[in-house]
This record gives structure tokens, C-alpha cells and sequence, in this order.
């Protein structure tokens, strides 16, 4: 009866406060407070303060009745957040009066009074901004963006994703769900339920509020278009096998490798994989529409970022939107089979004639260098020919051959791919057979992929390379880093990703970073775990090569911090010099909170704070809110990857996320604890009808 009491004594000062007679503001809010002095007495709690439309008064009113950020223009309304840190309350406006704030004990879960901090008022005009916990442990930071009733279908969605046998046949039943309900049915369902939780909407335009709705709570799009074939086990190893294959037949010439070889065991690269999309070769007209399709999803995300308010109009990145695109989707993959070979086979020639390991232009090995490993082959054209077109500066060569004339050009791949033989000075070709088709076929995707680069600088968005299998993704890379040195001369368009559970990550990222300083040019990284693990050890195993993948959880997380670690390293080093830190931009694209927790600290021994602009983080939609809303409400540059399609065409998609879901069964039971933790709040203060509307701006 006391907390009834409670509730009705606040919410009779709070309607005297926001009363629409002008005239009685002054009294109404003497009244008012008084009524909450005396319901806080009675029932003690954390508290807020809250400027009054009509007065320059200011009222403290219970958490129980926690206020929304849809506060019919009465003024902006800031809120307490839980966590280990003192609550703190705080208005846009510095308030004329103010009771002290309380503060919260969540060991013994007493209250205390403390003073109200003014570190997280904002000035007039300025950006809301809350405190952080990067204990992640605050519901109302996590789900403030959402109603009652997305809060109510994320419990359920999550409830579901933690059945074992509901997940493992999840597919078989969205098609019975669909077979018995009827479309019409089973559309209402999936948009009542896993649809409407893990995905935005059906096009660019139904989309449109919920990427607003984001950007309000200070969270920045990444969007893909997620229409999958459903396509069966046989379907798929059949047109990966053919499209993996020279026409002239797959001939293991000597020096080949056998990982970059297809394997009809492993030609459905779908096998073990929960947490990335996959592409199967088709023909070049469905490459053609993959590509049209990365356009329209850069044309959404511009127009998107041109309606929204920015805190910061300026800097190396510009535009704040994202996309994300495959290259698989663009082109037959046998070609970057065999680029990755080539690329593996030339670090192997390198090795073979100067000693040591790894790329190219690690070795800091000069024209003249080589020009004395061929000295016993006298004056030989061949090798002439072959060093005029060495790339290299003035500390070594970075590359054997001229990548910038193949990404650029019309070159030729079975004439650039040849070395001389240091014995004969006979070329030797190191790419394996390729016809005049192929030939055109790559030239093709490459085209492609610079028409989508090209849309990306023009429109201000940027691109994100998705990582893939080891055995496509030393061509992967390559052309990616390629593209970077091409388009981001004066900022971060392009962006490469590396998967950190991979051994070769660290040295990778620091031989790409080395390019970039050494060519001039922007370098953009995304650094995730990686998605094909079980699958790159299987296939290993299975054809004989050395398991690519780190032995453990633990090193992988290593290998993920060590990289990150570099990297800042590097951008602290470029900031102290007086260089441009923004030459390196990172996404942290993880929903590890103790990596994420990691970097937040890095960042803050070694002196980067948000507004430089060179971190970021990301999550998928749907999953880990309680890590990104508070990020981007508190100042840090953080991202949701929007999945976006018509119901029945992304069902492969949601599948996905129920595998994914199921695989981090500790995520879903912390994410659910502060989901029922939400609801009940919610339920107990009156808010069950809580209309979300943020006042935040992303970074």
C-alpha cells in the first residue's frame, strides 16, 4: 500500500508540473515538489532530474516512474543508468534546482544519497550523452530503442533459440509454419516473431524507420541486403565444383597447392557455417545483379545518412554509413582460387631466393638485390623484362608483380603471372591454365568490384569486404588492399576485414598496414573471430595441409587483442607525430563484451577518445543490444549490420541466426536476464505503453 501511495503522490506531482495553464506553473511546481519530497521519503530510490516546459523549476521524481525519452515537448529528459558507477542524473539545460541524486549499491542493493554529478550534463545544443557501464549490465541502456512488445518478442525469440531441437530442425518447420498457415499467415507470424527481431524490413524504404529510429539512440547502419538461395547439398556442390574449375580441367601442376584446389567434400560452403552468408556461382548475369544490388544498398544507407544529424560534419570517413559486400557475389570463384595460389606461390619463390617467410615486401629486399640472384644468368631479356615491372620504393619491393596494372588495366593474367627460372632464366608461369573467357570473366568482376568502390566515393558510404574461406582470401585480400590504395587517398572508403581466429592474422594486418604507409594511402580494417573455423579444420585435415586455425578460444582471443593492440600502437604513434591518426580506421566487429571492454580501455590508456573517430564497434541486429546501445548512447562510434529483404527470401538468414544463437548459449542467457529485468521494470513503473524517441547523435 505505501509503494501505491508512492506511485500516486508522483504521478500527481508530475501532471501539476506539466499542467498546460501557464499562469499556476510557479505554484504547481512548489506543490509538486513538496509531493515528491515526501513520496521519496516514503519510498526511497534512485532519482532524476527533469526540467519543467513551463518553468525554470526543476522536480526529482522516482525511478519507479522512470520518464521516457518521448516527453511531448517538454523539454530534453536524461536518465539514471545502473552499473557499478554512482548513478548520475543530468538535464540538457543546468537546472535551478536540483535534490541530490542517490546512489545505488548493487552489492547489498542499498540506496545512498550522493550529489548530483554535473560530468554528464550537456550543454544546451550539444549531443546527448549517458555515462557508460562497461559492465554491461544496465537494462535501460541496453533497451530504451525498444517498446515493451519488442522487448516481450526478444525474450521469446530468445527462449526459443535456446531449444536444441527446435534450432537444429528450425528450417524444416518455417517451411511446415509456411506449407500449413498459408503465406498470408505465415508472413505475420515471421514478422511477429523471428522476422521482425533479427531483420529491419523488406526493401530500402520500408527500412527507412528503423534505421532513424537507430541513429536517435546513436547507433549507425551496416546494411546488407540478406535475400539466400535455398538451394539443396547436391544443388550447391554441383555449381561449385563446375565454377571452380579452368575450363582446360583442374591440372595439379608441379608446385601446386592442394588447398587452393576445389574438393567436391567441401564444395558446399555452407557445411559448419551458422554466422556468414553464402554465394554459389550461377552465371554472370546473376553476378550482374549482385552487383546492382550492392549499389542500391549504398544508395539506401547515403540517403539515410544525409537526413540524419551529425555531431561532427566532418573528418577522414566523412559519411558515417556502411556496406557491406562479398566477392564471391561478383565473379566465378575459380579465379580466386587461382589468384590465391599464385600469391602463395610467389611468397614461396621469394623465400626460395632470399631465405625467411611471409610477404613480399617484408623481406625489404631491392631491385638491385635481385638483380644479383640472377647475375649467373648474364644478360637475359626475360629477366630485364620481369624487373621493369617489380613494384617498389625507395625501402624495397612490395610486390613481384604489378597488381595497380591488373586492378586498373587490361592486363593479362597468364602473362603477368610469370617468373623467371632462376636455373634456365626460362619464364615460369605460376598461375595455372586460364582461358581467353576466364580471362574476360575476371576482368569482369574486377570491373564490378570498381563499380561498386566508385558508387561508394561518390555517394560518401563506405564498403566493407566480408572475409571468407583461407583458400579464397589471400586474392581477397590482395584485391581489396588494391582497391584501398586506389580510392582511399584522402579517407577510409575501402575497408578489409581479417578473422583473428586464423594463425596468420597478426602478421597479415601488420604487413597490409606496412603497404598502406608505405603507398600513402587510408588503411580500413574490420577485425572479427571469424565464421568458418570448423570447416577450415576439417578441410585441412582432410587434404593434407596445415591447419590454418589457432588451437584454442583463448588464442584466438590473444590473437584478436594482440592485432587490436597494434594497431592502436600505430594510430598513437601517427596522432604524437603530428600525422593524420584517421590514416587507420578499425572496426572492433565483436560480440565478445570482454574484447570489447578491452578495446574501450586501450583506447583510453594510450589516449584516443571517440571523437577521434578511428574505432568503432559492431554487432548484428537483434543480437548483443546491451552492448551497443550503450556505446552509442555514451559517445562511441557504434554500428548495427542491418539485414534487409522480403520474408520468404531471407529465411536461410534467419535460420542462420537460430544456428548462431544457439552457439553462445551464455550471450542469450545474459541478454535474456536483462530483457526480463526491462520487462518488469516496465510492468512495475506504469511504462508498459513506453513509446521510444531518442535524443542522441552518432559520433
Amino acid at each position: 500500500m505505501a509503494l501505491l501511495r508512492s506511485l500516486s503522490a508522483q504521478r500527481t506531482a508530475i501532471s501539476l508540473v506539466y499542467g498546460r495553464n501557464s499562469s499556476k506553473s510557479g505554484s504547481a511546481a512548489v506543490v509538486a515538489r513538496r509531493s515528491l519530497q515526501t513520496a521519496t521519503r516514503s519510498s526511497p530510490a534512485a532519482v532524476a532530474v527533469v526540467a519543467s516546459k513551463d518553468s525554470d523549476e526543476s522536480v526529482v521524481v522516482s525511478p519507479l516512474s522512470r520518464l521516457t525519452p518521448s516527453n511531448g515537448g517538454h523539454g530534453t529528459r536524461r536518465f539514471l543508468h545502473s552499473g557499478n558507477k554512482p548513478l548520475q542524473a543530468s538535464t540538457v539545460a543546468q537546472p535551478a534546482y536540483a535534490e541530490p541524486a542517490l546512489k545505488v549499491d548493487h552489492k547489498t542493493k542499498s540506496t545512498k544519497c550522493s550529489p548530483p554529478s554535473s560530468s554528464s550534463s550537456s550543454p544546451a545544443g550539444s549531443p546527448q550523452r549517458d555515462p557508460l557501464d562497461v559492465s554491461f549490465n544496465d537494462p535501460i541502456a541496453a533497451f530504451k530503442s525498444k517498446t515493451t512488445w519488442e522487448l516481450v518478442r526478444a525474450y521469446l525469440v530468445y527462449m526459443i533459440c535456446s531449444s536444441e531441437k527446435l534450432v537444429e530442425h528450425n528450417m524444416t518447420l518455417l517451411k511446415l509454419a509456411r506449407n500449413v498457415l498459408g503465406t498470408r499467415l505465415f508472413v505475420l507470424l515471421m514478422k511477429s516473431s523471428f522476422y521482425g527481431h533479427f531483420v529491419a524490413g523488406e526493401n530500402r524504404h520500408t527500412i527507412v524507420p528503423a534505421l532513424e529510429r537507430l541513429r536517435s539512440f546513436g547507433v549507425k547502419p551496416i546494411l546488407d541486403y540478406s535475400v539466400e538461395e535455398d538451394i539443396s547439398q547436391e544443388e550447391a556442390e554441383k555449381r561449385e565444383v563446375e565454377s571452380s574449375v579452368s575450363s582446360a580441367g583442374d591440372n595439379k601442376e608441379e608446385g601446386a597447392m592442394p588447398q587452393y584446389h576445389v574438393d567436391k567434400s567441401f564444395a558446399d560452403r555452407r557445411y559448419k557455417v551458422s554466422s556468414a552468408r553464402t554465394y554459389f556461382y550461377l552465371n554472370e548475369a546473376t553476378c550482374e545483379r549482385n552487383m546492382e544490388i550492392f549499389i542500391k544498398c549504398l544508395e539506401a544507407v547515403s540517403e539515410d545518412d544525409r537526413k540524419a544529424p551529425r555531431a561532427v560534419a566532418t573528418g577522414a570517413t566523412f559519411g558515417t554509413g556502411i556496406t557491406a559486400i562479398k566477392l564471391t557475389a561478383l565473379g566465378r570463384p575459380q579465379l580466386l582460387l587461382q589468384l590465391s595460389e599464385v600469391i602463395m606461390r610467389t611468397r614461396g619463390y621469394m623465400e626460395e631466393m632470399v631465405g625467411g617467410q611471409g610477404n613480399v615486401l617484408t623481406h625489404h629486399k631491392t631491385i638491385k638485390d635481385l638483380e644479383k640472384y640472377y647475375a649467373s644468368l648474364g644478360d637475359n631479356k626475360n629477366v630485364k623484362d620481369f624487373l621493369k615491372n617489380v613494384t617498389s620504393d625507395k625501402e624495397g619491393i612490395l610486390h613481384l608483380f604489378p597488381w595497380s596494372g591488373i586492378v586498373d588495366e587490361d592486363s593479362q593474367l597468364s602473362d603477368t603471372f610469370r617468373v623467371p627460372d632462376p636455373q634456365t632464366g626460362q619464364m615460369r608461369r605460376l598461375i595455372s591454365q586460364i582461358s581467353p573467357k576466364e580471362e574476360e570473366m575476371f576482368r569482369n568482376m574486377i570491373r564490378r568490384l570498381n563499380t561498386i568502390v566508385r558508387a561508394a566515393a561518390e555517394l560518401d558510404v563506405r564498403i566493407m569486404v566480408d572475409a571468407e574461406q583461407t583458400y579464397f582470401q589471400p586474392a581477397i585480400s590482395r584485391i581489396t588492399l588494391e582497391m584501398m590504395r586506389k580510392f582511399n587517398k584522402d579517407k577510409a572508403i575501402v575497408f578489409n576485414t581479417y578473422q583473428c581466429y586464423l594463425r596468420e592474422t597478426f602478421r597479415e594486418v601488420c604487413t597490409d598496414l606496412e603497404q598502406a604507409k608505405r603507398q600513402n594511402f587510408y588503411f580500413g580494417a574490420k577485425l572479427v573471430r571469424g565464421a568458418y573455423m570448423e570447416q577450415e579444420r576439417a578441410r585441412a585435415q582432410a587434404l593434407g595441409y596445415p591447419d590454418p586455425v589457432n588451437p584454442t578460444f583463448d588464442a584466438t582471443t590473444e590473437m584478436y587483442h594482440k592485432t587490436l593492440s597494434e594497431c592502436l600502437r600505430r594510430i598513437k604513434l601517427m596522432k604524437d607525430g603530428g600525422e593524420d591518426a584517421r590514416k587507420i580506421g578499425i572496426m572492433v566487429a565483436s560480440h565478445n563484451e570482454d574484447t570489447v571492454r578491452f578495446a574501450i580501455q586501450q583506447m583510453k590508456e594510450i589516449g584516443i577518445s571517440p571523437e577521434d573517430k578511428v574505432i568503432c564497434f559492431g554487432q548484428l541486429l537483434g543480437m548483443c543490444d546491451y552492448i551497443t546501445f550503450p556505446l552509442g548512447q555514451a559517445g562511441y562510434s557504434a554500428y548495427k549490420y542491418i539485414p534487409y529483404g522480403p520474408v520468404e527470401e531471407v529465411l536461410p538468414y534467419l535460420s542462420r541466426r537460430a544456428q548462431e544463437n544457439k552457439g553462445v548459449l551464455k550471450k542469450i542467457q545474459k541478454e535474456k536476464r536483462l530483457l526480463l529485468s526491462e520487462i518488469r521494470r516496465r510492468i512495475f513503473s506504469g511504462q508498459m505503453f513506453y513509446k521510444p524517441k531518442g535524443n542522441y547523435v552518432p559520433i
